[in-house]
């Protein structure tokens, strides 16, 4: 199976220190999206005609387009276009909390306008001001909504990482790649393992992350 190449030297801790750099660029590109995207999805809730027109334009650009070309737009065109020194890994966190802040803002929208009306009033009624609203009624039950939601977002981002090889960032899939080729004449099955052993990680990096979500889910439910 190949796995034998990991005890050679110190491949296996290299892949483990390209999981840490696929999910140093995961948990920073999260921290902006959740951000940046309550705050686009707020925006978006007040059904500014401009603000409409902008949002759905930038949701369409990242349904559209493959994040590796978007990649490609950043870290290579920007350098050329703007003159801008960019790393690879400033452009990978750049168009992931462009995609996860346009995926955020649209489950914020969603969440605030499953809100009935009927509650906006009922809190009026009992004598909530609009901040009061929010903060007691409206607001506690988006957080319980969302979180099943921007858990999974999490997981897909981690998963997504994997792209930024293609701009250079020694992440675990190019250190596998290197690995690979390093040992190709004394252990040719070496692949199999390798990818064997870099699926296991992304599985136990998202699993629990997973398994947060469905309970959650379950949890609130009732």
């Amino acid at each position: 199976m190949g796995l034998e190449v990991l005890l050679k030297g110190n491949n296996f801790i290299r892949l483990l220190l390209g999981l840490s750099v696929a999910l140093k660029i995961s948990l920073v590109s999260v921290v902006i999206s959740i951000v940046l995207g309550v705050v686009l999805g707020i925006l978006m809730a007040l059904k500014n005609p401009v603000i409409t027109v902008v949002s759905r334009v930038y949701l369409e650009i990242v349904r559209i387009m493959p994040q590796m070309v978007l990649l490609f737009i950043v870290y290579f065109g920007s350098t050329k276009a703007l003159l801008i020194n960019l790393s690879a890994e400033a452009a990978s966190i750049i168009v992931f909390s462009f995609w996860g802040t346009a995926e955020m803002a649209d489950l914020v929208r969603g969440a605030l306008g499953s809100i009935p009306v009927i509650q906006y009033e009922s809190s009026m009624s009992l004598g909530l001001d609009k901040f009061q609203t929010y903060r007691y009624v409206i607001v506690p039950q988006i957080i319980r909504r969302m979180i099943p939601l921007s858990i999974n977002l999490i997981t897909r981002m981690i998963k997504t990482t994997s792209l930024v090889m293609m701009i250079g960032i020694v992440e675990v899939l190019k250190v596998g790649q290197q690995i690979i080729e390093a040992n190709r004449k004394s252990s040719p099955n070496a692949a199999f393992g390798i990818f064997l052993v870099i699926f296991l990680m992304y599985f136990l990096a998202c699993w629990p992350i997973s398994m947060l979500s469905r309970y959650l889910e379950k949890k609130w439910e009732n």
